[in-house]
Parts: structure tokens; C-alpha cells; sequence
């Protein structure tokens, strides 16, 4: 049997990009999947695809609803084995431009909306003695990139308490991973706020380079199944993921590197 097979799994983000790619590859390896978004019609299609499913649509910011919404995935489920915190937004704006109420979305957003989340789920996990909380921090999440101030800012949060949460939830047997995305083809770019907290819109963005959903998700599903704390997810040898073996190496180097990029970005 799968290590996927019959397990509960909630996600969140679910209508479109790596989420739709983890709800298709997870219930066609037998997974009960409770999917998430603002869309109520998007994930509706997806769920059509994944035979079982249960639809729960909110905005991950209204947190005075998350209570009586995590009741019912509970529920419905009888308790949550994994939770995917994968809904975000990304930021295509200089900081120099960045409007203070769009940091603050960004973070509502990327940080808190996760954390509650995963407060709502796990005493149920450690009171069973199992569970995992995936956690989608991207490779902005290691660092700082010119255009992410508040996106980079959010998902660093992201990443330090997924790591410290790891470290006092192992022993109650619920594991921690971190996802750090490299470029993935999905509409984050075009979803990205800007400075004035509008949306980017289409226009090139490198991320539409990326690799697919779908090999996204076989890379996600290896590593959680792998129990690998920490999962980068992208094309071997892309640049964007060779910036996270630049970091641990030499910092100044990585440093310099993102330093180097924000004339060609600045107005």
C-alpha cells in the first residue's frame, strides 16, 4: 500500500498551481483529500478530478472563520493526517514603492493565515501521535530577492517557525516539512501584488519558465514520503535553485549576486 493511500489531507490553494498538481497526484494514489481556495467553481473542477473529495472554499485571511471550518474537515474526515499549507501570494513591486497595507496582506496572507491553520489541526495530530504539516515557504523563503521584500519577509517567518514548530512536535511524532520551490509554472507571477496592492497581471515573469505542476508535485510526495525535513522543488541545476546551496556556502557571494540584479529591476 502507498504511504498516500487512505489518508486525510488537506490543502490549501488547491484550485490551481502546485496545489491542483498535489490534489490530482494524491488522490491518484488513493488519498482523501479536502481541497481549499477563494474559487468555489476552480475547485469544483479539481475536485471532479479527484474522486471523494471535499470541497471547503474560504479566504485563508478571515481567521475568525477558521475554527468552524477545521471542524468540519475534521468531521468530515475523521482527522486531518496531513495538512498542506500551500495558498499564497507573491509581490512584484520595489520596497521603495511598496504601500505599508500591502505588507501587510503579504504576511496575513503567507504567514498567519498558515499558522492558524496549523493551530486549529495540530492537537488533534499530537493527540493521536501522528501527522504532517507541509508548509509552502518557497525558495524566497532562503533568500532575499529583489522585487519579494514583503514576499521574502513572509515566507522567511514561514520557514523559521516551520523549523523551530519541528523541533518541539517531534517528539509527539508529527513531522514538519518545508517545501522551497524553485520556478514552477503556475499563475503566481501574474497573481503578484504590486506596490499600490493591484495585481501584476499577464507580462513575462520567470517563473512561467519553471517546471509543470505535475513534476512538482512527484518531487513534494517524495520528499514528505522520503521524511525529508526541508524538500526544494524545481529543475536540477536552475539558478534559482542553485541559490540555496549559495547560501549555506557563502553568503556574501549570494549577497552580491541579488545586489547585482536590483538595478536591472529598479524603475
Amino acid at each position: 500500500m502507498s504511504d498516500v493511500a487512505g489518508k486525510a489531507i488537506w490543502i490549501t490553494g488547491a484550485s490551481a498551481g502546485i496545489g491542483k498538481g498535489l490534489a490530482l497526484a494524491l488522490a491518484a494514489k488513493g488519498a482523501r483529500l479536502v481541497l481549499s481556495g477563494r474559487n468555489q467553481a476552480a475547485l469544483e473542477e479539481v475536485a471532479a478530478q479527484c474522486p471523494g473529495s471535499i470541497v471547503e472554499a474560504f479566504e485563508v485571511t478571515d481567521l475568525d472563520s477558521l475554527l468552524a471550518i477545521a471542524a468540519r474537515a475534521a468531521a468530515a474526515t475523521g482527522g486531518v493526517d496531513w495538512l498542506v499549507n500551500n495558498a499564497g501570494i507573491s509581490q512584484r513591486s520595489l520596497a521603495l514603492d511598496t504601500e505599508f497595507p500591502v505588507y501587510r496582506t503579504l504576511m496575513e496572507v503567507d504567514f498567519f493565515a498558515p499558522l492558524r491553520l496549523t493551530q486549529l489541526v495540530l492537537p488533534a495530530m499530537v493527540q493521536r501521535g501522528s501527522g504532517r504539516i507541509i508548509n509552502n515557504a518557497s525558495v524566497a523563503g532562503k533568500v532575499g530577492s529583489p522585487l519579494r521584500t514583503g514576499y521574502c519577509a513572509a515566507k522567511h517567518a514561514l520557514v523559521g517557525w516551520s523549523d523551530a514548530l519541528r523541533a518541539e512536535i517531534a517528539q509527539y511524532g508529527v513531522q514538519v516539512h518545508v517545501l522551497t520551490p524553485g520556478f514552477v509554472a503556475t499563475g503566481i507571477g501574474k497573481n503578484a501584488l504590486r506596490g499600490d496592492g493591484s495585481q501584476k497581471g499577464d507580462g513575462e515573469d520567470p517563473v512561467d519558465a519553471g517546471i509543470s505542476i505535475h513534476e512538482a508535485a512527484a518531487q513534494i510526495i517524495a520528499g514528505i514520503t522520503g521524511n525529508v525535513p526541508e524538500i526544494p522543488v524545481g529543475r536540477d541545476g536552475a539558478a534559482e535553485m542553485q541559490l540555496l546551496g549559495l547560501k549555506r556556502q557563502d553568503p556574501e557571494a549570494c549577497f552580491q549576486l541579488m545586489a547585482g540584479m536590483a538595478p536591472k529591476v529598479a524603475r
